[in-house]
């Protein structure tokens, strides 16, 4: 009885981070294109480099939710081999995706990456309160 208890537990957890993960790339989205609409003011080049850079990032946020949903159900709910090994296909896939998004996103790989650069801001973008 405990187990089924914890199984459903756990089923809803990972459905429940899966919503979270789709959430967050639907309106990341719709906001990065509000953003967007607003920045039109400026070269439109730049305007839509700012457009793909905020959409990236709300869909390598909403990939990791996602992924963290599909390790839940696999491992903790139905551990079967099938399970687990369609599993690892599927974080593969998505580990690439979100390293060619970051790619798009930073311009380098995440281990290109130099001490000092995660903090920096983006072009154009101002740090408030540095000294």
């Amino acid at each position: 009885m405990l187990t089924l208890d914890f199984r459903q537990i756990m089923t809803l957890t990972g459905l429940a981070l899966d919503i979270v993960g789709v959430l967050i790339v639907a309106v990341g989205s719709l906001l990065s294109l509000v953003r967007f609409g607003l920045r039109l003011k400026l070269e439109f080049r730049q305007s839509y480099r700012l457009l793909r850079e905020d959409v990236g990032r709300a869909i390598l946020l909403g990939l990791e939710f996602l992924i963290a949903g599909d390790i839940i159900r696999s491992v903790v709910v139905d551990p079967t081999l099938l399970n687990i090994l369609t599993l690892g296909l599927i974080v593969l896939i998505r580990t690439f995706l979100s390293m060619t998004l970051q790619l798009e996103v930073e311009g380098s790989w995440p281990w290109q990456r130099r001490s000092g650069t995660a903090d920096s801001p983006r072009s154009g973008e101002s740090r408030k309160g540095a000294a």
